[in-house]
């Protein structure tokens, strides 16, 4: 897990935050969550292939279709798919993959870190947020 300094270096930098698992439902997480990330400032992308749009904007079907370099990918997927979240970012050259709550697999952090990726997990962006930025 990065440190406070790291998290802090992370969120200040970045700029586009691709949010997997966005949901178009208000109450769940990632909706609230992505909501919040567009209120502090950052371009959200939902990633989402069994939604088409999200209040009226594009839900991407996978990261290759975003239209913009990746800063963060923030990840709302059982643990289980983190892996292929990591590969797929890893492949369109993201810089950060952050997962939520809950959300770690040691392999795919291994495989992130040795792809020069920086990795997040099991911690909620937005928190990290209100914690280090306000």
């Amino acid at each position: 897990m990065p440190d406070k300094a790291t998290l802090h270096d992370i969120l200040s930098t970045a700029r586009i935050i691709a949010v997997v698992g966005h949901s178009e439902k208000p109450h769940r997480t990632s909706y609230q969550i992505a909501q919040a990330l567009r209120q502090f400032g950052y371009t959200v992308y939902p990633v989402n292939p069994t939604v088409k749009t999200i209040n009226g904007e594009p839900c991407y079907a996978s990261l290759k279709e975003i239209p913009e370099p990746i800063d963060i990918v923030n990840v709302f997927r059982r643990s289980e798919y983190l892996m292929g979240v990591v590969e797929e970012a890893i492949e369109v050259g993201a810089k950060v993959v952050w997962a939520q709550l809950g959300v770690s697999d040691p392999q795919a952090a291994a495989l992130a870190e040795d792809a020069g990726l920086q990795i997040v997990m099991d911690n909620c962006i937005k928190v990290s947020y209100l914690q280090l930025m306000r």
